[in-house]
């Protein structure tokens, strides 16, 4: 690396730090939530992290017959718990991260399904992890009175700037895993609170398959997860906060950001001592240590 190069990088990480230390102060803060609200009970040896993907539909009742849910904490996301088996996997953990879950989209009526179910079902102590960025001030405890759910809130403003400063940030739990997929928050979530083995299911990330574009220039996609009974069939893919549909360049980059965020956050587990170990057959993830079930 010359010496141009050297300082062009050290210019656009001090920026990043400026620009990211900025928008904390004015849109958020500098408050660990996660560290504070802590484990739901003694952290057992290692937690499940359950993906959306479709592996789970085989991996999930394997978990469940060999009692790993347990033995093991579990973290849950999006609508699992309108699953069948969520009373009987009781995940200690939930995320959401998605905007859907906060902001009015396509998806309300689901979105209110999944908060009544959490409400009526959930009859154990669980840490429900949602974005402190709420600019329509969507009131969480209004949804989800049940007192056995405790809401925590994370940051959402992703650092770009140098690796130490990014690492120190993620410690404190002042830093942000929100590089394009919930699974990525859980598993910051889970490093900040002291797990040392993560084990991932569900994480097919197979997002490239099925890709095509239509003859009105639409990308569309065959989306598939693991709840769903019929087949994928390509349909139009949009953004859904805003709704407005993808093009090509905007998906490939949002992707590439996205396999970007899990080599960082194998590095920085690497850094605490831990493992995360991805336990999905056929993920196209190629940052961690790879054990299918």
């Amino acid at each position: 690396m010359t010496v141009f190069e050297k300082t062009d990088r050290f210019l656009r990480n001090l920026y990043e730090t400026a620009f990211y230390f900025a928008v904390m102060a004015v849109k958020e803060n500098f408050r660990n939530y996660v560290g504070r609200a802590g484990t739901v009970g003694a952290p057992k040896p290692s937690v499940l992290i359950l993906g959306n993907g479709p592996s789970l539909a085989e991996d999930l009742p394997r978990l469940i017959e060999r009692r790993e849910h347990e033995t093991k904490n579990v973290m849950a996301v999006n609508f699992f718990a309108l699953d069948e088996r969520f009373e009987t996997v009781r995940p200690a953990y939930y995320v959401l991260s998605d905007p859907m879950f906060f902001r009015d989209s396509a998806c309300r009526d689901r979105v209110a399904e999944l908060y009544r179910v959490l409400d009526e079902k959930v009859t154990w102590p669980m840490n429900l992890y949602v974005q402190y960025y709420n600019p329509e001030r969507f009131d969480y405890r209004a949804a989800l009175p049940n007192p056995n759910i405790r809401i925590v809130r994370f940051h959402t403003q992703v650092y770009r700037g140098f690796r130490s400063v990014e690492f120190w940030l993620f410690r404190h739990g002042l830093g942000s895993a929100n590089f394009g997929t919930v699974v990525q928050v859980c598993e910051y979530v889970a490093l900040l609170l002291g797990y040392k083995t993560l084990e991932l299911y569900g994480v097919d990330h197979t997002l490239l398959d099925g890709l095509s574009v239509d003859d009105e220039n639409r990308l569309c996609r065959a989306d598939r997860h693991y709840y769903d009974d019929a087949p994928a069939v390509p349909k139009p893919i949009f953004q859904k906060v805003p709704h407005r549909p993808y093009t090509m360049a905007v998906y490939l980059a949002e992707v590439a950001e996205l396999f970007r965020g899990h080599e960082v956050l194998r590095d920085y587990a690497a850094a605490l001592g831990a493992r995360i170990v991805n336990r999905t057959r056929g993920s196209m993830i190629d940052a961690y240590e790879r054990n299918p079930e």
